[in-house]
């Protein structure tokens, strides 16, 4: 079908090339990869039960250190990846379709909502409403003092929470990987695998020996826990809601409650696979986010929002590489401080989702070409987050302008979820628009973990994993956020902290990416 680069060769084509429709039976369960991230995952819950001090002190050692040295290199390797997806969309190979499909195998509607939702998870709320209210009431320093000007304020945060949501993120969860994943897959027959990112520097010592073991573990152990995170804090945060709107008790009991019936919604969803449930999740998805928010954009602040919205841009567009690799205080490698806490453990995160992102997103994207999986993953989604960022936090601003103290109020200390109520009951009709929100934010963390659930079961068993080890994953990830919230909101804490650990051995697979990509739709010809 195209052209390919010589140094694979004498790789066998992939044996579904005669079929647009992958091999349906499950494959084998790679034992080593399964005994060594559920190894791992069991000796973090344990030593969070046994001594969450001693657990503490490890992650933030980790943290400190992990943010310190690799940092700048997180920095430059997301601004990398963003601006060589951009120009490999000038190039005439872009338009060559990946996945030996002629047709795609679901709509423009479909394959963007299965991906919007999966990326922006629970955070596409929770952080909607936090992040902006939190810049605009502490000025992020690069823009200085800007207590004078509430308009500079508000552009200033927008444009910070653009910059930590926005083309950069969405780009490095998969806009070059998934060339990558989608050529050496469907084209040449590598495993559908984070190991096979390594391929152009190791050659088959990344698909058959330790590195690609070691490879595939750091990523399947990165997503579980960026993924265990969000659940974890779901249970928190719709505890906090529903005590908020119905008194009901803030206990672990209700935690549990809420984190078993998410665990029972993304578990059957991911069991039916991509074409049934997590496809129909996703829609739901989307339709009822769609919904709220033309509710807000109409019922609440318009002309802030739009103003916020492109004030924000105008902002972040004049300070883009300034905000991309702003090192503050830090300097090249010093403590990160306000860095640290913020872009770095942000960019730790999204890079601990890269790779297995990228298979969901080759799954997924079988059909399409080049320049439109990068132009959705690097441009549209991130614009749609921008807005999406600008009607929930900017309303918020807005509120908090015109009654000083009704959103800061609830939110100090950093309280996510009272934040987002305080929000959502300033708006009308705001009871039902708070038990709204938290039914979205669950769909949301419900998309993301099936999701999640289904590539890790196929980075150990291949294309079509069992429903077995789907259903495993699924409930294994809700296990753990059930630990680690029983030994309080500091066992989850840690686990957000260890993210950013993760991100280390994760960024280094993702390196190959941003010269290979380009390598490759240099090779292919056009659609």
């Amino acid at each position: 079908m195209n052209q390919t680069a010589n140094s694979t060769e004498s790789i066998p084509p992939f044996t579904d090339t005669a079929s647009p429709v992958p091999d349906q039976s499950p494959q084998k369960l790679d034992k080593t990869l399964f005994a060594l991230t559920g190894g791992f995952i069991l000796a973090f819950c344990t030593l969070a039960i046994v001594n969450i001090d001693a657990l503490s002190a490890a992650v933030d050692w980790g943290f400190n250190f992990s943010a310190t040295w690799f940092g700048l290199y997180w920095q430059v390797l997301l601004l990398a990846t963003f601006l060589i997806g951009i120009f490999i969309c000038f190039l005439p190979g872009s338009r060559a379709v990946l996945g030996n499909l002629e047709k795609p195998e679901f709509s423009y509607f479909q394959w963007g909502s299965m991906i919007m939702c999966t990326l922006l998870a629970g955070g596409g709320v929770f952080w909607a409403a936090g992040e902006p209210i939190a810049h605009f009431l502490s000025t992020p320093p690069l823009f200085g003092d800007l207590s004078a000007d509430t308009q500079a304020q508000t552009n200033a945060a927008m444009a910070q929470s653009f910059l930590h949501w926005g083309f950069l993120a969405w780009a490095i969860l998969g806009s070059l990987t998934t060339i990558m994943l989608m050529h050496y897959h469907y084209d040449k027959g590598l495993p559908l695998a984070p190991r096979t990112l390594l391929y152009p520097v190791f050659g088959d010592r990344a698909l058959h020996g330790p590195i690609g073991l070691i490879a595939d573990a750091s990523c399947i152990i990165a997503v579980v826990a960026g993924t265990v995170g969000p659940i974890g804090f779901l249970g928190l945060q719709m505890s906090y809601g529903v005590n908020a709107l119905f008194g009901i008790p803030d206990t672990f009991t209700t935690q549990a409650v809420m984190i078993l019936t998410l665990t029972a919604v993304f578990t059957i969803s991911a069991i039916s696979g991509l074409s049934k449930g997590i496809q129909l999740l996703s829609k739901l998805n989307i339709i009822l986010a769609f919904l709220l928010l033309a509710f807000i954009l109409i019922a609440g602040p318009t002309q802030f929002i739009f103003k916020s919205f492109f004030g924000g841009l105008g902002t972040y567009f004049q300070n883009f590489f300034g905000m991309a690799l702003y090192r503050g205080e830090a300097g090249l490698f010093g403590a990160p401080g306000w860095l640290g806490w913020w872009t770095v453990f942000f960019w730790g995160w999204f890079l601990g989702y890269g790779p297995l992102m990228a298979i969901f997103i080759a799954r997924v994207s079988r059909g399409r070409s080049i320049r439109s999986i990068i132009i959705l993953l690097s441009l549209i989604a991130p614009l749609v987050t921008h807005f999406w960022f600008t009607i929930i936090g900017g309303s918020g601003i807005a509120f908090e302008q015109m009654t000083p103290g009704v959103i800061s109020g609830p939110f100090e200390g950093f309280n996510l979820p009272a934040g987002l109520l305080a929000i959502t009951q300033s708006m009308p009709a705001g009871f039902a628009l708070s038990l709204a929100f938290l039914v979205l934010t669950m769909f949301f963390v419900a998309t993301t973990s099936d999701s999640m659930s289904y590539v890790i079961a196929t980075a150990m068993s291949g294309d079509n994993p069992s429903v077995a080890l789907r259903a495993f994953w699924g409930i294994a990830m809700a296990v753990m956020a059930l630990i680690l919230i029983s030994t309080g909101s500091g066992g989850i804490g840690k686990l957000q902290s260890f993210i950013v650990i993760t991100a280390v051995p994760v960024s280094l697979v993702l390196l190959p990416s941003v010269w290979d990509a380009l390598r490759i739709t240099l090779t292919l010809k056009r659609g």
